[in-house]
């Protein structure tokens, strides 16, 4: 990783003037603040401003003084910004979405904060004053104009609203980043605050609204970093059995959808969330009898890059890429291809319900378990420690056209039932839910009330290991449930977790303890 010394993309001449070393930059963002970083699954996150921040604080924490700050993304990052900053205790408030396992660790130890949000709501979160200032924005572009406007880079996320709120800005420009990505987006300047909104104009995810360019006050940039640093590639495994089965099952739904007459014969523009299963269902597709496809989604991965190469999608609308190593090198080396097929939007339209009622998205997202009434865990183990984050699944599923959750139907090497009486979480209400994968089937969920789906999910969706349990569950509490509406038995509705006895006992404990001290107060 180098600092370039020369100043060719930064053709705006009052600007160059503040052009600075990393750690120049990083001493401009005081303890306290609140700092909105670019960056969305891997791509287009500051390289090198916030490892020389981590820098600071830690030297800081070593002379005994305080020294967080607060970090808004446009999704996950990556170890040089979520991982430096969390390893070092630097992180006060963690929003909207993270997957870095330090950052988690510290989460889940009640050491940092952390305010998991539907990616869509950001930014006009932000807009509206619901989360504060935001007093320092460190964004990543690929160039600046002669006229002062920026070339965005592989991501765009919530840049726009950090570089219209922040009090001071900080580039980092990317001579890695492609200058050939100069067309591909379309950052939207039309929204309003309530009672001044209007429809946002678009009927086709192929439709440029905005322009390519992002505006930005010139008296607010306080310092650019030169940087020339690859983003973090993230590796895809070759589908397994599992995964190849689950995308079979859903594309083989899609085909019956349209021999019903319920979807076109090019289906419907789809999104698709982030993983390997999510990358087999368009391995599939490729080989299917789809033709001229079309996706509206929030991240590209490896999968939908091939669709668009074999000829199969004919233009994908997302806010970011997310691509492997060497689907980041086929990428770039045929990016001029690529540029009339992918266009980038700001996250509040890529995942904007609006748009997606109006295109009729078909969505597909993982999650970490169901429940048998269709209610989704996406985002929690054990109901108390958050893995990732909802990101942009929620504004997906509540406003599809068809809304798929897909996982596994174990997960430990088979010790644990993905498919559960109850999940210990509920990122999803059934009412969002519509179809549930497994490798063992697939359960259509709509127009069946609780009790149907039930029926339904554990005979098509469940492990052969769990499916008589879950049986017997739901029977004794068709006897036994107070309502018969949705019946559980409370008391065994969690029986599943793997520690759930355990928990049960300290909880016992726990309680006998607390009013031995109590009864020791009074």
């Amino acid at each position: 990783m180098t600092i370039q010394t020369s100043a060719s993309r930064v053709l705006h001449p009052g600007l160059r003037s503040k052009i600075m070393s990393a750690a120049q930059a990083a001493a401009l963002i005081p303890s306290g603040s609140t700092v909105g970083m670019s960056g969305f699954t891997g791509a287009g996150y500051p390289k090198l401003v916030p490892l020389e921040l981590a820098k600071r604080i830690e030297a800081a924490h070593a002379r005994g003084e305080p020294f967080k700050v607060s970090v808004w993304t446009g999704a996950s990052t990556a170890p040089e910004l979520d991982g430096a900053l969390a390893k070092v205790d630097g992180i006060e408030m963690r929003l909207p979405y993270q997957s870095d396992p330090v950052c988690r660790k510290r989460i889940n130890a009640g050491e940092m904060e952390y305010i998991d949000i539907h990616l869509s709501h950001v930014a006009q979160f932000v807009w509206f004053g619901f989360l504060g200032k935001l007093d320092v924005a460190v964004v990543e572009v690929a160039g600046v104009r002669e006229d002062g406007r920026l070339i965005p880079s592989s991501s765009i996320g919530n840049n726009k609203t950090w570089l219209d709120q922040a009090d001071k800005i900080i580039l980092e420009v990317n001579s890695w980043q492609s200058l050939a990505l100069d067309g591909m987006h379309d950052v939207y300047y039309g929204t309003d605050r309530p009672p001044h909104r209007k429809p946002i104009p678009m009927v086709t995810a192929a439709d440029r609204i905005g322009e390519p360019y992002f505006h930005c006050d010139p008296e607010k940039i306080v310092a650019i970093v030169e940087t020339d640093a690859p983003d973090r590639c993230t590796a895809f495994t070759a589908p397994d059995e599992t995964s190849k089965t689950i995308a079979a099952h859903i594309v083989d739904f899609l085909g019956h959808e349209v021999k019903m007459g319920r979807l076109p014969e090019n289906l419907l523009p789809l999104q698709s969330g982030v993983g390997n299963v999510a990358n087999a269902v368009m391995a599939d597709l490729e080989h299917g009898p789809f033709q001229n496809l079309t996706a509206y989604t929030e991240v590209l991965q490896d999968g939908m890059l091939s669709l668009i190469k074999s000829g199969k999608l004919t233009m994908a609308s997302a806010t970011a890429l997310s691509l492997s190593e060497d689907a980041t090198k086929e990428f770039l080396d045929n990016i001029d291809f690529y540029r009339e097929r992918i266009v980038l939007r700001p996250q509040e339209i890529s995942n904007h319900p609006e748009v997606i009622r109006r295109l009729g998205v078909i969505a597909m997202n993982g999650m970490i378990e169901a429940d048998i009434y269709g209610n989704v865990n996406s985002t929690h183990i054990m109901g108390t420690s958050i893995m990732n984050g909802i990101g942009g699944s929620g504004d997906f599923a509540r406003n599809a056209y068809i809304s798929f959750f897909m996982t596994p139907s174990v997960a430990k090497n088979g010790a644990i039932s993905c498919i559960v009486p109850m999940v210990s979480h509920v990122d999803h209400t059934e009412h969002d839910v519509q179809v549930i994968v497994t490798e063992q089937g697939l359960a259509d969920l709509r127009g069946l009330s609780p009790k149907a789906r039930a029926k339904l999910v554990i005979e098509r969706c469940a492990h052969p290991t769990f499916k008589p349990a879950l049986a017997e569950y739901f029977d004794r509490a068709m006897h036994f449930s107070a309502g018969r509406h949705t019946p559980h038995i409370l008391d065994e509705a969690f029986s599943f977790l793997p520690n759930w006895t355990a928990a049960k006992n300290a909880r016992e404990a726990w309680k006998d303890e607390s009013l031995v001290q109590a009864d020791a107060w009074r």
